[in-house]
């Protein structure tokens, strides 16, 4: 796959996420909204960082499953109940995003949600890779 990561100087410069991603592969790949579930089905991590990370790694432990890598992401979603809380944790929360899938940013949004499936969930994410 190639990405082009596209951040026009007449936008704010972005912050842990790219304005847009230009991506030109063979497959794509759609990935289902992952929430901090372990594999009891059981949500774990009682802070929004915790349950982050694990949501996180669920998503790229299903986008390596079918192939793809970190850098092949193109766009992801975060469901927030909370985006106060998510605000407040944002260097945590790009310092967990760096360790676990690079400074490769796909295009993403942050979106408050009233609640989330399981109703301890605080956050879910979802979103598309490209892959060669």
């Amino acid at each position: 796959m190639t990405t082009d990561r596209v951040n026009p100087p007449e936008l704010s410069p972005p912050t842990g996420f790219s304005h847009a991603v230009v991506a030109a592969g063979s497959r794509v790949v759609f990935l289902a909204g992952q929430t901090a579930l372990d594999t009891d089905g059981k949500i774990t991590g009682e802070t929004l960082p915790e349950q982050f990370e694990r949501a996180l790694g669920n998503l790229l432990t299903a986008l390596r499953a079918a192939g793809g890598t970190p850098a092949d992401l193109a766009r992801v979603t975060v469901y927030a109940t909370d985006v106060a809380v998510y605000r407040a944790h944002a260097r945590q929360l790009g310092r967990i995003w760096r360790e676990s899938a690079g400074r490769d940013y796909p295009a993403m949004a942050v979106v408050e949600v009233v609640r989330l499936w399981d109703e301890r969930a605080l956050v879910e994410l979802d979103g598309f890779a490209v892959l060669p």
